[in-house]
């Protein structure tokens, strides 16, 4: 991991520090510009963003995960008007998520509510989309666990994954319409679709709506786990996964800058890695003592006063 052609000064990544329960806000040339947030919450886990009214949303998976006591918050820019979006009680433990902001919607993954889920940007309407389980012997089962989660709004697709056990082989992605069909529930719908399976242990993705490809990250183990990923969902048959970067430590945030064509990623070793999408290598773009969950790509030079 050499290569810093992909480093600039210009955009910034918002990135969830999970051990520590912060934001921070880190140049793209690497350099830490500042703490957005201190105390954030219980294990902050995913994050997205909203330029126009300048909005973080982000996921706290809770304190006790076989309990239904995770929430969503939003906080401005600036760490000011912090706001409960989702409150305890709505979700277990809210995972990765994603802004619809053209329909208004927010989605995300609910791990141990084995669910995919969505509400309006202000917290209202709470919809299940996907319910892979609602037992407590189907909650044990961590091939029931909705982790990532990325959305085609031209399409009307939602993709997810289902990471299976640490290290297990058993991960799948999936795909599905982003609204419930006609007359069908979150268990009953049938347009279900399985991408993938028996991969190490797919954790966050993206997807770039222009090449039709999906972007993740995998942890388990190696050599296909611990690495990022890409495929195209429209090729029929479905190819393999390429390997664009392995030998992570527990990877999982991840996030696309398709303008400049690059694609940012983080571990819960608290690295934060870019990579040029027609590279062949990737390099350290920043180092610190946390663990990095969530991350998310903004295309300016956030300045705090």
């Amino acid at each position: 991991m050499e290569n810093q052609d992909c480093l600039d000064d210009s955009s910034t990544l918002l990135v969830l520090d999970g051990e520590n329960a912060k934001i921070l806000a880190v140049s793209t040339d690497g350099f830490l510009i500042g703490t957005v947030l201190e105390k954030c919450g219980g294990t902050p886990d995913g994050i997205a963003l909203d330029k126009t009214n300048r909005h973080i949303y982000w996921t706290n998976m809770g304190e006790f995960y076989h309990e239904n006591d995770g929430w969503i918050e939003r906080i401005d820019f600036d760490g000011n008007n912090r706001t409960i979006i989702v409150p305890k009680g709505k979700t277990f433990t809210p995972k990765q998520i994603k802004l619809d902001l053209e329909n208004g919607h927010l989605y995300w993954c609910d791990r141990e509510g084995m669910r995919v889920m969505r509400s309006n940007l202000d917290g209202n309407f709470i919809t299940t989309l996907v319910e892979a389980g609602i037992t407590e012997d189907d909650r044990e089962d961590e091939q029931n666990h909705c982790v990532g989660i990325a959305i085609d709004i031209e399409k009307r697709h939602l993709y997810w994954t289902q990471k299976g056990p640490s290290k297990g082989g058993k991960g799948r992605i999936f795909r599905a319409g982003l609204d419930l069909p006609k007359n069908m529930t979150a268990q009953t719908r049938t347009d279900i679709e399985l991408l993938w399976k028996n991969l190490p242990e797919p954790i966050d993705l993206d997807f770039d709506a222009s090449t039709g490809f999906l972007y993740w990250s995998d942890r388990g183990a190696a050599p296909k786990g611990n690495t990022i990923n890409r495929a195209d969902v429209n090729a029929l048959p479905l190819m393999d996964p390429e390997i664009l970067s392995g030998a992570l430590d527990e990877a999982i945030g991840i996030a696309l800058d398709l303008k400049n064509e690059r694609i940012f990623f983080g571990d819960l070793g608290g690295h934060l890695y870019c990579r040029r999408l027609s590279s062949t290598s990737s390099c350290l773009l920043f180092r610190d003592e946390g663990r990095f969950t969530g991350i998310a790509f903004l295309d300016e030079k956030l300045q705090f006063q």
